[in-house]
């Protein structure tokens, strides 16, 4: 997706990090340059705009379901290690968070 001018920042980036500008979990200078780039790039605007919906949409919809701590434990770990370029096993989270443990037993 691309307005076909050209950017001090790709399309592709901010569409391949537009979740962590949604989540404000990027530095403050990258999102200076995102903002730049939605100010000049309408289709990567209009993309963000469409996201932002959506998670608004999601939040209200289901945001009021408790996770369970040690499916949320597992998750951040697994976030923790692919931010640190770790390799992540390929287990079902939410599967292997549902198992019974040999202390439950």
């Amino acid at each position: 997706m691309s307005c076909g001018e050209p950017h001090e920042t790709d399309c592709s980036e901010v569409l391949d990090h537009l979740y962590e500008f949604l989540d404000h979990e990027m530095p403050d200078s990258d999102c200076t340059k995102f903002e730049v780039h939605f100010e000049e790039c309408s289709p990567c605007l209009e993309k963000y705009g469409l996201e932002q919906a959506v998670k608004k949409l999601v939040k209200r919809c289901c945001g009021h379901d408790d996770v369970p701590s040690d499916l949320r434990s597992k998750v951040m770990g697994r976030i923790d290690l692919i931010r640190s370029g770790q390799a992540v096993p390929d287990q079902d989270v939410v599967a292997e968070a549902q198992l019974p443990t040999a202390a439950s037993e």
